[in-house]
């Protein structure tokens, strides 16, 4: 014995909320909403008495100059000043150096040449290095125009850890590591 089913739409013929058409319903929208903040916390608000302007503020933009050593080529971009250099650079199909994204590690390291950076998560570099003028791309926001070069990730590391190691840096034991990949 065949089941047959009647063939019927998923999808619900009539849109959930009806147009906002008239004025009072749009002026009955605009009473309801909130002052709210982005994911980067620049407050938003919408005004319902001029209904054509725009909702929006106005967030100022800095152009980002970025010498990328590794790739010898310059990037030149504009990015929002609530919003993080590597993440814009990103949205614009523009390739920069990255690992961990939350300011944790040194992979997006770049030394400032001008300008400012606000970078208050990052977490990847000492405060002493901050004020030699390194910064993270991924946790930092332009305050200015802004021109950076990108750097080394074990140059920065020394830098901020070298100290610690008595002997200097560790250097790579291809032996050891053969080894150790063997005994897998």
């Amino acid at each position: 014995m065949d089941l047959v089913l009647p063939c019927t739409s998923l999808y619900r013929q009539t849109p959930l909320h009806p147009p906002l058409s008239s004025p009072k319903r749009r002026a009955l929208s605009f009473r309801f909403r909130r002052n709210t903040t982005s994911e980067l916390q620049s407050p938003v608000t919408v005004s319902a008495a001029t209904p054509n302007a725009n909702p929006f503020p106005t967030i100022p933009t800095h152009k980002v100059t970025v010498h990328d050593r590794k790739q010898g080529v310059v990037h030149e971009f504009v990015v929002p000043e609530d919003q993080y250099i590597l993440h814009t650079a990103e949205a614009q199909n523009i390739t920069l150096p990255f690992a961990c994204r939350h300011g944790c590690c040194t992979s997006c390291a770049v030394r400032v040449k001008s300008g400012q950076i606000r970078q208050p998560e990052a977490l990847g570099i000492s405060a002493e290095l901050k004020e030699k003028g390194y910064a993270l791309l991924c946790v930092g926001f332009p305050s200015s125009d802004v021109e950076v070069e990108t750097q080394d990730e074990d140059e920065v590391y020394w830098l901020q850890f070298g100290r610690y190691f008595a002997r200097g840096p560790i250097e790579r034991d291809d032996y050891a590591l053969e080894l150790a990949l063997g005994d897998e």
